[in-house]
């Protein structure tokens, strides 16, 4: 469980755009990257939230290292994506983004009970979020 929250952590907070963007400008531009973390968010706050859904640990594990490993092939050092993924600004804008994801899927990050009908949605459609993700 605490693997699992340190590295949903560390994926949800790379999202965004500002402060941590200015340490290297083109981290906040990378779209794939950012698409992979914001399904993290998305999944972590799902687990969270819904006492019918778990994580699946070793594949979110894995996703994370493979978004950190993709940053640095494209030439980012571990000091830039750690930058990046510690602004406090950079968290916000996740945050926002996460929300109004799962807005747009008819869920609220205010209401568990939407979110269990999301996250099962998910797991049904197997997408990145629902790939994450486990029924109980």
């Amino acid at each position: 469980m605490r693997m699992f929250k340190s590295t949903a952590l560390a994926a949800t907070l790379m999202i965004g755009t500002v402060a941590g963007a200015q340490a290297n400008p083109g981290l906040a531009n990378e779209r794939d990257l950012n698409a992979g973390l914001l399904a993290a968010s998305v999944a972590e706050k799902i687990r969270r939230e819904c006492d019918t859904i778990g994580a699946r640990f070793f594949r979110a594990r894995a996703f994370a290292n493979q978004l950190k490993e993709n940053a640095m092939k494209r030439g980012y050092s571990e000091d830039e994506i750690e930058a990046y993924v510690s602004d406090k600004a950079n968290q916000r804008a996740m945050r926002e983004r996460r929300n109004a994801w799962m807005k747009t899927k008819g869920a609220s990050n205010l209401d568990p009970a939407s979110l269990c009908v999301l996250g099962h949605a998910e797991i049904a459609r197997n997408s990145q979020v629902g790939y994450l993700l486990k029924a109980k």
